[in-house]
C-alpha cells in the first residue's frame, strides 16, 4: 500500500500527498480493497482554504503513530469537496443527521459498500472538552467492527435509510408563485434582519449574496424603501467590517462574530463573484459610489489574484499563511507606523480601527473602515502603502482548481458589471473564461466539474455547473450581442433537462446526472446555500434561454415547473430560497425582455436601467432571436419591451424607455 494522492488533479488532495497515511482517491478500486480487507472505510473531506483541514492534516494525518493505526485498520480515503460535491453532499447530510451539526474537515466511517455509520468533523489529537483524540476514535471503530459488526450494520442501514427518505424531494407547494408570495417572501426575510450588525442571524454571519439579489429584484417590483433600505444596511456592514479586504478587495467566506468584524480568511471564488454580482447590482440601482467602489475593488481582486493562465479563475485563497491564520492580513500599530511614519500611522490606525488592544490575535487587528475619511487622496496614498507593504509579507496559498459552476458566477457577475459599469474589459475577461470552459470542460455533451493548469479532470459535472454556465452564456450573449454564444447554451440545457430532471416529479432536480456514479443516496438539495442550488441555478438558466427563444416552450414549461415545486421554499423558508427568490421575481415580471435595434446611446440606458433578471440584447435587426423581425424605427435605434407574450409599443427615445420600464 502506499499514497495515491500524487498525481491528483486536487490542490487538496495534493497537500496530502506526503502523509505517511495510505491515502486513495474516491473511485471503484478504493471500496474493493475494503471490501477485499474486510476492514471499514475511513473517509476524510475538506477543501484547501480550510483553517481546521490544517490543523487535523498537522496533528494527526502527518503523525506516523496516528498515520500507522489508519493505515492497519482502515482503507483511507481523501476527498476534495469541491470537486466531489455530490459525495460532499451525501456525507454531510449524514453527519448532520447523526450529529446535529456539520462542518469541514469532515470525518466519517463506511463500510465498504460506502454505507455511513459513524460520522463527525475535527478530531483533536488529544482529548479535548469531552471530544474524545483522533487515535481513541480510531481504536473504538476498529474494535466496533470486529466484535460488533451486527451494530455497525444497523447503524448504516438506519443512517441510509434516512439518506434515502431525505433526497425524496420536496412535499408539493401550496401557493401559486405570484407577486402575493413573493411580497410575503421578502416580508418574512425583512423580520429577520440584524438591524444591529446588518445581516441576518448570529455568528457566525456568511455573506447572504443569493439573498440580497433576490431582494434587490423584489425591491425593483414593489419599490418598498424598507427592502432596500435593508439590503443597503447589510452591503455597507459588510464591506466596512473586517470580512472585506479593506486594502485589496474582495470578501472573506465568512465573519467569526456578529459584526463582520473577524473574518475566517479563506477567500472564497464563489462568494466573490456573486457578491460582485449583487453590488453592482446596488450600485446601479442607488447610484452610491461606495457601492460601486466596493464592486470595482471585488472586480479588481478577481483579475488579481484569482485569474488563472488558462483565462478562468481558481477557486481560493487559503485561510492560513505559513500555518497562521491571518498572518498576511492583521496588523498592529506599530506596524501601521513603521510603514507609514508617525502621523499618517496614528491617523491609518483611527481610519481602520487598529488598536493597541486588538480586534484578533496578538493584539493585532484586522482592518476595518467604519466610515469614509474626509481626506480622500490622503487615503488613497495611505491604502496604497499599506497594500504594496503586504505585498511583501508572506501570502497565503492559491487552489488553482477550476470550478465550472464557480467560474460560471464570475462569468456572469463581470460580464453584468461590465455592462452597469460600461468596463470593456471585464466583459472580454468573462468572455475569454466562458470560451475555455467551453473548450476545456465540455467534454462530449458533458461537463466536467473541475481542472488544473489547462487538464480537466475525471469528475462528471453535477447540476449547478451546468445551470451556472448556461446562465453565463446568456450573460455574455447579452453583454456583447454575439448571438453564437447561445448555440452552446441551449445544448447543454437540453442535457441538463434530459439527465438531471426527475421523470417522476415535474420541476424537481437531482444534482448528479442519471448515469452518474451510483452512491448510497442521489443526492437532491433545493435549498440556496452559501451558493445557490443546481436546482434554483438551472431553473434560472432555463427562464432566461425561454426569454430568449421561444421554441417549442419547453425551457418555459420547466423553469416555472421547478418554480412552483419550490413554492413552498418561498413560503416557509424564504431565508434559504435566496436565489430562488431571485429566479422567482424574473418570472413573476414576464421576465422583461428589451430588444434593442441598432444599439447605441439606447441600448446603454436599457442595460442601466432594466430591473435585474430582464434580457436585454442589442445589436442589428435580425442578429439574434430577439430582434427578428424588429426593425429600426425612421431609421433609428428602437427598443421593443415584452413581458412574458405582451409587447408595448415600440420606442426609440430614453425618457420613452424608462415610462415603459416604470410598467415593469
Amino acid at each position: 500500500m502506499a499514497n495515491l494522492l500524487a498525481d491528483s488533479l486536487s490542490p487538496y488532495l495534493r497537500q496530502h500527498a506526503g502523509n505517511p497515511v495510505h491515502w486513495h482517491e474516491w473511485g471503484d478500486a478504493a471500496l474493493a480493497e475494503a471490501r477485499e480487507r474486510d476492514v471499514p472505510i475511513l473517509l476524510s473531506i475538506g477543501y484547501a482554504a480550510c483553517h481546521w483541514c490544517h490543523v487535523m492534516a498537522h496533528e494527526s494525518f502527518e503523525d506516523d503513530a496516528t498515520a500507522a493505526v489508519m493505515n492497519e485498520n482502515f482503507v483511507c480515503i481523501k476527498v476534495d469537496r469541491e470537486e466531489r460535491p455530490d459525495l460532499d453532499a451525501i456525507y454531510m447530510n449524514a453527519t448532520v443527521a447523526t450529529t446535529g451539526q456539520g462542518g469541514w474537515p469532515m470525518t466519517c466511517f463506511l463500510t465498504p459498500d460506502g454505507a455511513p455509520f459513524y460520522c463527525g468533523t475535527y478530531y483533536p489529537n488529544t482529548p479535548r472538552g469531552g471530544v474524545p483524540s483522533f487515535q481513541q476514535l480510531l481504536h473504538a471503530i476498529a474494535e466496533t467492527w470486529d466484535r460488533r459488526r451486527d451494530d455497525v450494520g444497523e447503524a448504516a442501514a438506519a443512517i441510509v435509510a434516512e439518506l434515502q427518505r431525505s433526497s425524496g424531494g420536496l412535499p408539493a407547494g401550496t401557493s401559486k408563485v405570484d407577486a402575493a408570495l413573493l411580497d410575503a417572501a421578502v416580508t418574512a426575510v425583512a423580520r429577520d434582519e440584524d438591524r444591529e450588525h446588518g445581516g441576518f442571524g448570529g455568528a457566525p454571519k456568511f455573506p447572504p449574496s443569493n439573498l440580497l439579489e433576490g431582494l434587490l429584484r423584489g425591491y425593483e417590483r414593489i419599490r418598498r424603501e424598507d427592502v432596500l433600505g435593508l439590503v443597503s444596511r447589510t452591503a455597507e456592514a459588510m464591506a466596512r467590517g473586517g470580512i472585506y479586504d479593506q486594502l485589496g478587495g474582495g470578501f472573506a467566506r465568512y465573519s467569526v462574530d456578529a459584526g463582520w468584524v473577524i473574518p475566517h480568511f479563506e477567500k472564497m471564488l464563489y462568494d466573490n463573484a456573486l457578491l460582485l454580482r449583487a453590488y453592482a447590482h446596488l450600485a446601479r440601482i442607488t447610484g452610491t459610489p461606495f457601492f460601486r467602489r466596493v464592486a470595482e475593488e471585488t472586480a479588481g481582486f478577481l483579475l488579481r489574484d484569482l485569474r488563472t493562465a488558462e483565462g478562468c479563475f481558481a477557486s481560493a485563497l487559503d485561510a492560513d499563511t505559513d500555518g497562521v491564520e491571518g498572518l498576511t492580513y492583521a496588523w498592529a500599530p506599530a506596524q501601521l507606523t513603521e510603514i507609514l511614519g508617525p502621523d499618517d500611522g496614528a491617523w491609518a490606525a483611527r481610519v481602520f480601527s487598529v488598536t493597541g488592544e486588538g480586534t484578533f490575535e496578538s493584539g493585532t487587528s484586522v482592518l476595518q473602515l467604519r466610515e469614509d475619511p474626509d481626506d480622500p487622496e490622503r487615503f488613497a496614498r495611505v491604502r496604497e502603502r499599506l497594500f504594496l507593504s503586504r505585498q511583501s509579507r508572506p501570502q497565503p496559498d492559491r487552489d488553482d482548481k477550476v470550478v465550472t459552476a464557480w467560474n460560471g458566477f464570475a462569468v456572469t457577475a463581470l460580464a453584468e458589471a461590465g455592462v452597469a459599469f460600461d468596463v470593456p474589459e471585464w466583459i472580454d475577461v468573462a468572455a475569454t473564461c466562458a470560451r475555455a470552459l467551453l473548450d476545456r470542460h465540455l467534454v462530449g455533451d458533458r461537463l466536467r466539474r473541475a481542472s488544473l493548469g489547462g487538464v480537466v479532470g475525471e469528475p462528471a459535472g453535477v447540476l449547478e455547473d451546468y445551470g451556472a454556465l448556461v446562465t453565463a452564456l446568456v450573460a455574455v450573449h447579452q453583454a456583447t450581442g454575439d448571438a453564437a454564444w447561445l448555440a452552446p447554451a441551449v445544448r447543454l440545457a437540453d442535457t441538463a433537462l434530459g439527465a438531471f430532471a426527475d421523470p417522476d416529479s415535474p420541476g424537481s432536480w437531482f444534482d448528479t446526472a442519471d448515469d452518474a456514479t451510483k452512491l448510497v443516496a442521489r443526492p437532491r438539495d433545493p435549498l440556496d446555500g452559501a451558493t445557490p442550488s443546481g436546482a434554483s441555478l438551472i431553473a434560472e438558466a432555463l427562464l432566461s434561454l425561454a426569454a430568449l427563444d421561444e421554441g417549442d416552450g419547453r425551457y418555459a414549461t420547466a423553469a416555472h415547473a421547478s418554480l412552483a415545486a419550490a413554492s413552498i421554499l418561498l413560503e416557509r423558508a424564504p431565508r434559504s430560497a435566496g436565489h430562488w427568490l431571485a429566479v422567482a421575481e424574473a418570472a413573476v415580471r414576464g421576465p422583461v425582455q428589451i430588444a434593442v435595434a441598432g444599439g447605441g446611446d439606447l441600448l446603454r440606458a436599457a442595460r442601466h436601467i432594466a430591473p435585474g433578471g430582464s434580457i436585454v440584447v442589442g445589436g442589428d435587426p435580425g442578429s439574434s432571436p430577439l430582434l427578428v423581425d424588429r426593425p429600426l424605427v425612421d431609421g433609428i435605434p428602437t427598443a421593443y419591451v415584452c413581458r412574458g407574450f405582451v409587447c408595448d409599443r415600440p420606442v426609440t427615445s430614453v425618457p420613452d424607455l424608462l415610462e415603459v420600464l416604470a410598467g415593469s
